[in-house]
């Protein structure tokens, strides 16, 4: 993607050979599910005309009974259930096929269900093999629909109700857990995939005291750190310390690398080229990184570049939706760099005092970029012939 989301029908961004952590472990005889929100593209076919149904700007709800030919089940997963992406999220779909249409105030309540299913399932199993259970939830991104049992618990609104309630969910996962008697050997990642949208009112929220991205500067969509710089908790017993801390930096494209270190297997190869194990890290050990930084992308396709504590943004604003976006922005600099040691909220842009670091930390992005991969190792084919680096003009 070179800017935006995928809406959903429309071919997967994942080729069908692309190896893949559900296929990568699947082979090493894992039981892999996904249970959630895919947003990745998958096509459907119509029940009645067999033909695939094309992306239409009033196509609706994709009819149950309508088969997927290149979703989660053809990329790696033993086992799917759950829906595309918010904008279809009242199309439940289970394996390759679409089973129902209900309102979006259920989908929490079914993805939390469905999970704790599969947990039991594992638990009533004779032959336990090891399982890869990943679930990407809907919440707390919109629709924000609280159930009835949840409205009014956080007194901050809505938002803060539905956070609660997604909390409810990770608890009852871990319950699970514990109850099946996998709690002392499973590793749990709780993370997100960006930082609170403006959807739910940031400026109201801050008002009663709930400042959502902690001093960092943005939110969702944005290329400053609160858009995204978001919690990353491990629960792994007897092997992470409780209650310990890591300051090195990871980004989620790691987690394929570091479960391809817990398993003592290889990366597949052409997978994972931004992918640094951070295994380490767990243990109070330096990350053998063999990655440089780490390279940001903002909803309209702007970059930044982080390494270690100097962050290069190629935009005059946010680069999101953050005020000031780039139409405000026009008469700004085109270029902020950040020393996010002495300044985490990217409030002083430090380009024209420190020219060096400017030059250093775009060649290593136009470098990664030229490789196909952030990582070394052979070079890499990007999916589209010609990256724009400067969206808000050249430099």
């Amino acid at each position: 993607m070179a800017k935006g989301v995928v809406q959903g029908f429309e071919p997967d961004l994942i080729d069908e050979d692309r190896p893949t952590i559900a296929n990568f472990l699947k082979n090493e005889d894992y039981r892999t599910t996904i249970i959630g929100k895919w947003h990745l593209n998958f096509q459907y076919i119509d029940p009645v005309t067999h033909k695939i149904i094309p992306k239409s700007q009033k196509r609706g709800l994709p009819p149950i009974g309508a088969k997927i030919p290149d979703g989660p089940i053809e990329r790696g997963f033993d086992y799917y259930h759950g829906f595309h992406h918010a904008g279809d999220m009242k199309a439940v779909i289970q394996n390759d096929e679409v089973i129902l249409h209900e309102d979006e105030i259920n989908m929490l309540p079914r993805l939390t269900r469905e999970s704790v299913a599969f947990i039991n399932n594992q638990g009533k199993e004779k032959e336990q093999k090891p399982f890869f259970l990943y679930v990407p939830l809907g919440s707390p991104h919109a629709s924000i629909v609280p159930t009835k049992e949840w409205q009014g618990k956080s007194g901050l609104g809505d938002y803060a109700d539905f956070v609660m309630q997604t909390d409810a969910t990770v608890g009852a996962i871990t319950s699970a857990l514990e109850r099946n008697g996998f709690s002392q050997n499973t590793l749990v990642i709780f993370s997100s995939d960006n930082g609170t949208s403006k959807i739910v009112d940031i400026p109201k929220l801050a008002e009663q005291g709930h400042i959502v991205s902690a001093g960092y500067r943005g939110s969702k969509a944005d290329l400053w750190d609160g858009g995204h710089r978001v919690p990353f908790i491990v629960k792994w017993p007897n092997k992470v310390e409780p209650a310990s801390t890591n300051d090195q930096l990871i980004c989620l494209t790691d987690i394929f690398a570091t479960v391809a270190e817990i398993t003592g297997k290889p990366m597949p190869k052409n997978s994972g080229e931004d992918s640094v194990s951070f295994l380490p890290a767990m243990f109070h050990q330096p990350i053998r990184s063999i990655r440089v930084g780490v390279i940001h992308h903002s909803i309209s396709g702007h970059f930044a570049y982080r390494k270690g504590k100097w962050k290069l943004l190629l935009a005059k604003g946010s680069g999101g939706w953050t005020s000031p976006t780039e139409k405000e922005s026009e008469n700004m600099p085109k270029v902020q760099l950040y020393n996010l040691e002495d300044d985490a909220a990217e409030t002083t842009n430090l380009y024209e005092k420190h020219p060096e670091i400017v030059k250093e930390l775009l060649a290593q992005l136009e470098s990664d970029i030229n490789n196909g991969r952030a990582t070394k190792g052979e070079p890499s084919k990007n999916d589209i012939e010609e990256i724009v680096l400067w969206k808000s003009g050249t430099h």
